[in-house]
């Protein structure tokens, strides 16, 4: 008779399992809850953050009910990177300079809590002026070549023949609309941008409150005067490198005008011809 097993006489336990009591349950969802949170956080802080255009502003690049993605670390992170700008460093950290042409989301100067969003024109030590909507950069006009008008009523609520332009700065190729150049906002004194800070302007030249209007709040306005325009409400001025936020990358999505978060039924309102669109 073969040796017999002492493990095989013994019947294996069985796996049991209880029930988890419901207060558990709740700790375990809002633990996962915390964790997705988190993460959400650091990718927003850290990688990239959405953003929705609310005006015309920056047309014909970005329209109204576009949803854009921001890379938040393409000029290293200030405080205005994190939700409620702490005041936990000063400066930027991992700074990188930002080029001409990009388009910028940056803190509004004049309220913080606002994000404001323009091409980048010049950078520190530029000068620059806007003749005739030609802008001339360091005392040379940036290129441009002028394009067939477009009708639009996006800009103004009313049906309107727009000029456009293609311009030129460094890498990037992009149209601007102009409605009069012979107005005062087309036509400024010259800029000297200070160090540490940044001219921005809209693509859409003729409805953009941008760095060709005072700001009054700017830590950049200080010293030799410059020949900012005046407007009803502060504009942007010169636009401290702390109160940048990141640059605008690709269009997710585009909602047309009358789309709301509210109106289920507006949710498939798109813009399909511009989604996942590189920002020029």
């Amino acid at each position: 008779m073969a040796p017999s097993d002492p493990a095989a006489d013994v019947a294996p336990a069985a796996e049991e399992t209880k029930p988890a009591s419901p207060l558990a349950e709740y700790f375990d969802l809002g633990r996962t809850v915390v964790y997705a949170l988190l993460i959400a956080l650091v990718l927003r802080i850290l990688l990239f953050q959405p953003y929705t255009i609310p005006s015309a502003s920056m047309e014909p690049a970005l329209r109204e009910g576009d949803y854009i993605i921001v890379s938040k670390f393409a000029y290293g992170w200030s405080r205005r990177s994190i939700p409620f700008a702490p005041p936990l460093f000063n400066g930027r950290l991992f700074a990188h300079q930002p080029k001409r042409g990009d388009v910028v989301v940056f803190a509004f100067p004049a309220d913080p809590s606002k994000d404001f969003i323009k091409r980048l024109i010049g950078l520190p030590g530029d000068t620059l002026q806007v003749k005739q909507g030609l802008v001339y950069l360091n005392g040379q006009p940036v290129p441009e070549q002028r394009l067939s008008p477009e009708m639009t009523d996006s800009a103004f609520s009313i049906p309107m023949q727009l000029d456009r332009f293609q311009d030129q700065l460094g890498k990037h190729k992009f149209i601007t609309y102009a409605q009069n150049r012979e107005q005062q906002v087309e036509n400024t004194g010259v800029f000297t941008v200070p160090a540490n800070c940044y001219f921005m302007m809209g693509d859409n030249r003729d409805n953009s409150l941008d760095s060709r209007y005072a700001s009054g709040a700017s830590s950049c306005q200080a010293g030799s005067p410059q020949p900012f325009l005046g407007a009803d409400e502060p504009g942007v001025g010169f636009v401290p490198a702390e109160n940048l936020e990141g640059r605008a990358e690709i269009i997710l999505a585009s909602w047309k005008r009358g789309s709301s978060l509210f109106k289920p039924w507006t949710w498939l309102n798109l813009n399909w011809g511009r989604l996942f669109r590189p920002i020029p």
